[in-house]
């Protein structure tokens, strides 16, 4: 990397651009240009300037990568070796993916907006933390052994799914490439990638570093392009036998529904959320206020958890609410590959335009802006950190997935009615609960409809802990060895057993 004076490609005075290796699909092993000829740039939210011209996959890529895939799953070696051979080269991967740490976290950081530190700390070390956990799940696949009636054995096997469409978001690059292909891959299936328009760079790096580390060509698949085009030759392909996406509840009805019209594939989604973090009034106040700004404005509050909705006891409030505002303005917006940033650019205009929106949205229904709500520079997507209040839960702040830095804040006397208002919603991804109270912290988690609760701290999350939605946030789970199910078909063998001493 260096930092660049205005360079030839455009980019602005001061920063820091990666070298950019990878930009063709890459499909069967191999890196190819689309079928048509035709790329996309992606974007420096940063700056606005092109980083990259990247190969534009169509039908006619998907088509290949899915062939690809399928002779890799109906004839190649990685179905058929064993569990231990698989987490082997899983094992190896991950040791490449950290080896090149700090240049994948650094063409997030230029994709996406992500901050650089974080990637190199976070992201990255999660990424490979995920890979590894599933490794180790690759020879521990069981079945069962039946207790069926009558003159016969029974017995069950777990085989894998065969050809999995992935298609993942752009807030999480790395860890949504390795939290779906991962235990896929540990499952004996083979994948074909598509990653967000926004922020493809990563995922085929990723590829590359697969082929380094041993998987068999065809087995990893990447086709950057559009939903519309390459996302939707996924979804629709007779080919495939699974798809497994995490992005926004609309294009997820219309996976459902393409997946339908083709073959019935099995289907997966984690999507939105309006995620409520309840604060009581025992709760200590600066934890409390600290985690608020943490759930909501990490990752500039991209991510489908973001604890939007702050619902705070009336014991509390005032002096929760002075706080909370001081700690939004202090949390500092700049380059994400300065170290002393907090918050990042939102990754696109698209997405800066419409935080902004909802912005005057929350103005114009009468909630109270307390803080930021404007463009935080002059050049590239940044958005100062905002506080609303005076918010009530018919207005679209509260109601609608903003996937930015706005915190509704709220408040509520009794527990009852706080668990109304947390479940007013057509989400159910996530919940945080603040509070010293064990009965107060059980009764909620046990009545708050969402697939996972932190209690007295967010965005804690594990390999091994399952995750996934309630209501129109999606079904079917990442992490744990439960996602292994969604990558795996159960068969029942039954025998004859006419001669058997016993039954």
């Amino acid at each position: 990397m260096a930092g660049n004076g205005c360079n030839g490609n455009g980019k602005a005075e001061g920063v820091v651009v990666p070298e950019i290796k990878y930009t063709k699909l890459f499909i069967n092993g191999e890196f190819v240009d689309a079928v048509s000829g035709k790329t996309f740039e992606t974007r420096d939210p940063r700056t606005g300037d092109v980083l990259a011209h990247v190969a534009e996959a169509d039908k006619a890529d998907v088509d290949l990568a899915v062939k690809a895939a399928r002779d890799a799953f109906e004839h190649g070696k990685w179905p058929r070796m064993s569990g231990y051979e698989r987490g082997r080269i899983m094992n190896k991967l991950a040791d490449l993916v950290d080896q090149h740490t700090e240049e994948l976290a650094a063409l997030d950081g230029a994709d996406a907006g992500k901050l650089l530190l974080l990637g190199k700390i976070i992201d990255v070390p999660a990424a490979t933390q995920m890979l590894r956990y599933y490794a180790g799940a690759a020879d521990k696949i069981h079945g069962e052994v039946l207790r069926v009636s009558g003159k016969y054995q029974g017995y069950t096997l777990k085989e894998p799914m065969g050809v999995v469409g992935v298609i993942i978001p752009w807030n999480f690059p790395t860890m949504m490439f390795f939290l779906k292909v991962s235990p896929a891959l540990a499952a004996g299936c083979t994948v074909v990638v598509k990653p967000a328009e926004q922020t493809p760079l990563s995922a085929l790096y990723y590829a590359h570093l697969a082929k380094l580390a041993g998987v068999p060509d065809g087995v990893i698949n990447v086709v950057p392009g559009f939903g519309h085009t390459a996302g939707a030759a996924i979804t629709s392909h007779m080919d495939v036998d699974s798809v497994a996406f995490t992005g926004s509840t609309e294009v997820g009805r219309l996976i459902m529904e393409s997946a339908a019209k083709s073959n019935l594939k099995t289907v997966s989604l984690e999507l939105g959320g309006k995620s409520p973090l309840i604060v009581f009034d025992d709760a200590d106040v600066d934890m409390a206020v600290n985690l608020s700004r943490l759930a909501i404005f990490f990752n500039k509050g991209e991510v489908c958890v973001a604890g939007s909705r702050v619902y705070v006891q009336e014991g509390i409030y005032d002096e929760f609410v002075k706080k909370a505002v001081e700690a939004a303005q202090s949390w500092k917006v700049g380059d994400p590959f300065d170290v002393t940033s907090n918050m990042g650019p939102q990754v696109d205009k698209e997405q800066f335009e419409k935080v902004l929106k909802y912005i005057e949205h929350g103005k114009s229904e009468g909630a109270t802006l307390l803080t930021g709500g404007k463009p935080a520079a002059d050049k590239g997507y940044y958005i100062e950190p905002t506080i609303f209040v005076d918010v009530t839960e018919d207005m679209k702040i509260a109601q609608e997935e903003i996937f930015g830095p706005v915190m509704s804040l709220m408040k509520f006397k009794t527990v009852d009615e706080v668990i109304e208002k947390a479940n007013c919603t057509r989400y159910g991804l996530a919940a945080g609960i603040v509070t010293k109270s064990l009965d107060i912290a059980n009764r909620v988690s046990r009545s708050v409809r969402a697939g996972t609760v932190w209690v007295n701290c967010y965005f804690a999350f594990d390999p091994d802990a399952p995750f996934g939605g309630y209501k129109m946030s999606g079904f079917g789970r990442d992490q744990g060895l439960a996602a292994m199910d969604k990558y795996l078909q159960v068969k029942s063998v039954i025998t004859a057993l006419p001669d058997s001493p016993w039954y």
